[in-house]
């Protein structure tokens, strides 16, 4: 996520169009009062939802903790995917791989530059990951995206001033050095943290974000904290030019409502409307696009908390869900049911996966087994969620009462601000049950067996630990034959899905209306800055 989670995906569709950083107006187009807009036609900007984080690190590549929202589109990095989910080059022009698969050389363009003019150099990408891998920063997924080439870690751990693994060969040639021959690495470079940034931007002072000097498409053209952020297209940039000259974003309003009044041109369909929208006779029908999301969703357990340090307890919360019920009343039929951890569209997904029955009678058995001999003897349980005050979200209320029904457990809840979540899960300030979820950033089974469940894995907040797994996982990492790290990483399931350190609840769906005159929108399973391949046919556009 990726995001480091997905929040009921399913229900927030189209990452980067939809969970944008940056704030927005509530104002309508004809209403507006932004001078550059006042200017333009309509057929010029693309209008978009999207709310304001309160946390700087969501505008900084080194440590926001999601590929969605804009600054996949002021930031660009080496390399990236098109709508195809196809890698393709960016900053990078060409790259050279040495016969052991541990030396990538990069030619970047030499044309390239960043949005205030100045070149961009290797110098510049070995500043950006180090500064990334800076203690000081304390970046919760350097070591995920970058900790492959040699020397992150060490200088991520405060032990090295430098990467050793990083050299600049000449100005626009970067050599990079991992620590064994990875066929996943290249994809890993498409996060956020691979971004380059521009050193005299950061360091122009502590809010340098609200002015951000990027490589991408599109630069901020003004932000108006909680109302209104606006993008203009970057004449810079490297590649071809985005056809929409203008993205504006305006503050979310959940409802469909902005969409039909036409002042949002690409809408996320939330779970109240989705009944509607899937009726044939519905107006907005024709305008549907749906399809399965690489996004997986779960509660994490705390291995080290009490009770879940046993594994009984953890199997017996596992089995006392009820997964089917949950998706049909909390999610209204809009999602997979997850028995592990692959989502169906990702390779090493396995149909014939069994997973933990709903079995309350075996879930009871197990408790009763386990060192704590029942549901009397447990600890004290809190359910960590995402939100404000004493608000409960609907999927938590749902599974606290499932397995208080089930198991005669008593479960506390508690509200993380949402717009620190990660960052207090990521300190290990939750209690033993808290919300996750996985969105890929990369189609690849590493991403999520490896990202989230190896024991030294930066994603691993539940704990977890199992050196069987770990050797497996290893062992995937430098496997070169397709067939074999996709069974690799299928034993891997198995093993996680058995030890139970979360619980994997839904594969998400997404549902997205699209207006007929946005052409080129291609929903992809996973976050791609898909604004750069859109087009707006201006005799389709109705008049204001």
């Amino acid at each position: 996520m990726s995001p480091l989670f997905a929040f009921l995906s399913h229900i927030l569709v189209i990452g980067s169009l939809i969970l944008s950083a940056f704030p927005a107006p509530a104002a309508t187009m004809p209403d507006l009062q932004v001078n550059v807009l006042s200017r333009i036609t309509r057929d010029q900007v693309l209008m978009l939802e999207g709310w304001e984080s309160t946390n700087p690190r969501d505008y900084d590549p080194a440590t926001v903790a999601s590929s969605s929202g804009t600054i996949n589109l002021i930031f660009s990095g080496l390399v990236s995917f098109n709508p195809g989910l196809e890698l393709t080059p960016e900053l990078a022009e060409s790259w050279d791989i040495s016969e052991n698969g541990t030396v990538y050389t990069f030619k970047l363009r030499p044309y390239a530059h960043f949005q205030d003019g100045s070149p961009v150099t290797a110098q510049d990408f070995i500043y950006s990951w180090e500064r990334a891998a800076d203690p000081a920063i304390d970046s919760g997924t350097v070591l995920t995206y970058l900790g492959d080439i040699v020397g992150v870690r060490e200088k991520r751990a405060g032990k090295a001033d430098s990467i050793s693994g990083l050299k600049a060969l000449d100005e626009h040639t970067l050599q990079v050095t991992i620590d064994a021959p990875k066929p996943y690495f290249l994809l890993k470079l498409t996060y956020p943290t691979a971004y380059v940034v521009n050193q005299k931007n950061i360091e122009s002072g502590s809010e340098w974000y609200r002015n951000p000097v990027g490589t991408g498409p599109y630069r901020l053209r003004e932000w108006k904290s909680f109302e209104y952020t606006l993008l203009e297209r970057n004449d810079q940039y490297y590649l071809q030019q985005p056809s929409i000259p203008y993205i504006y974003i305006q503050q979310s309003t959940g409802g469909l409502l902005s969409y039909e009044n036409g002042n949002t041109d690409i809408k996320g369909v939330s779970l109240a409307s989705i009944a509607r929208v899937l009726d044939p006779k519905d107006s907005l029908n024709a305008e549907l696009r749906s399809g399965v999301s690489l996004c997986t969703d779960y509660l994490v357990f705390d291995v080290n908390q009490p009770p879940f340090d046993d594994v009984k307890v953890r199997q017996a919360f596992s089995m006392a869900f009820d997964r089917q019920k949950y998706i049909d009343v909390v999610l209204r039929g809009a999602a997979l049911p997850a028995k592990g951890l692959y989502p169906p569209a990702l390779p090493g997904y396995n149909p014939n996966l069994k997973g933990l029955p709903y079995d309350v009678e075996g879930a009871r058995k197990l408790l009763a087994e386990s060192k704590y001999g029942g549901p009397d003897k447990l600890p004290a349980i809190t359910f960590s969620q995402s939100g404000t005050g004493y608000y409960v979200n609907l999927d938590t209320a749902a599974l606290v009462q499932m397995w208080q029904d089930a198991l005669g457990v008593k479960i506390n809840i508690e509200s993380l601000d949402s717009n620190k979540y990660y960052d207090e899960i990521g300190k290990g300030y939750h209690g033993q049950i808290f919300s996750g979820g996985w969105c890929a950033d990369y189609p690849d089974p590493e991403n999520f067996a490896d990202v989230l469940f190896h024991s030294g894995a930066e994603s691993n907040h539940g704990n977890y630990s199992n050196p069987e797994l770990d050797a497996i996982l290893e062992q995937a990492r430098v496997e070169q034959d397709v067939d074999k790290r996709i069974a690799l990483y299928q034993q891997a399931e198995e093993i996680i899905v058995n030890d139970a350190p979360v619980l994997f609840t839904s594969h998400g769906l997404s549902y997205v209306v699209v207006k007929p005159y946005i052409k080129g929108y291609v929903l992809t399973p996973m976050n791609i800055p898909i604004e750069r391949y859109l087009s707006i046919d201006p005799s389709l556009v109705p008049e204001q």
